[in-house]
């Protein structure tokens, strides 16, 4: 006769009670996922070099032609071309493209890669595992801009100020400029995610980024009420409203507070997307 052995439902537990991963635990995932990716560094780096080359570039062109203006135009510039020289569209431009593919790599790479199973089954919580994700994007493309923003500024303000035509931060409208081209990096890199997470293929996810933030706006006329208001809610066209030019605004007139909303929308709506899209079945 054999004796069996039982599991006391204590001893049950014991063996398959596991602890839970705390947020910050998810975090500190996400960075280290985030910095092993070999992309990541040579997306922040070559963003950072074209947008740098764009804006030293724009002003060393501004400060070879600005002896050769008269004095009203001199004038003029002072008061308001050294203020679009401090960060100019093409700089704007590039940073939502670069911020916006730094975002879509940081899900794409484990959505395309089928390593997105295996990190949902060490952590079921899957909204969570997301909203770590967004937090680390929302962080470094945060830090990044400052750096990007910074940088340039103080380059475009080296080369104006041998012609005394430097536009410092009392300038008006400089800290509403500067800020608002630092929030279009985390802005732009959630959007990359909320259309990762939702396409979940990496062509498909780029061409559908570049046609909603660029190619669409481009279509559209700014003369026309209806096309200028929807212009009104694109992200590249926020950031003008903010700094210092707007097709739509003389034509148009729209506030800085309702474009501060605009990008809080657009950053709103993509981590909604992010977060609860996880729920769908993994591909």
């Amino acid at each position: 006769m054999t004796a069996s052995t039982t599991m006391r439902p204590a001893d049950a537990d014991v063996q398959v009670r596991q602890p839970r991963a705390r947020f910050t635990d998810l975090l500190a995932a996400e960075w280290i996922k985030l910095w092993s990716l070999r992309s990541t560094p040579w997306a922040f780096a070559a963003t950072l070099v074209v947008i740098l080359g764009i804006s030293i570039s724009t002003a060393y062109g501004d400060y070879q032609s600005y002896p050769g203006l008269d004095a009203d135009r001199q004038e003029y510039f002072r008061a308001f071309g050294a203020l679009g020289d401090c960060f100019p569209t093409g700089s704007a431009t590039f940073l939502v493209f670069g911020a916006g593919a730094i975002g879509a790599i940081s899900v794409l790479s484990e959505f395309t890669t089928g390593m997105i199973r295996t990190t949902f089954a060490a952590v079921p919580a899957r909204r969570s595992v997301m909203a770590a994700k967004v937090g680390v994007v929302t962080a470094a493309t945060t830090a990044f801009g400052l750096v990007a923003v910074l940088a340039s500024y103080g380059g475009v303000q080296w080369i104006l100020s041998g012609h005394g035509a430097a536009a410092g931060l009392g300038h008006p409208g400089v800290p509403r400029l500067l800020a608002a081209s630092v929030v279009l990096a985390p802005v732009s890199a959630l959007v990359g995610m909320g259309m990762g997470v939702v396409i979940r293929h990496s062509v498909p996810t780029i061409v559908a980024t570049i046609t909603l933030l660029f190619v669409v706006p481009s279509l559209l006329d700014p003369k026309d009420y209806l096309s200028a208001t929807f212009l009104h809610t694109m992200v590249l066209q926020a950031w003008q409203r903010l700094t210092y030019e707007s097709a739509t605004a003389e034509l148009w007139p729209w506030s800085h507070t309702g474009a501060w909303t605009v990008l809080a929308v657009w950053a709103l709506v993509a981590t909604v997307l992010t977060v609860f899209s996880s729920d769908r079945r993994d591909h």
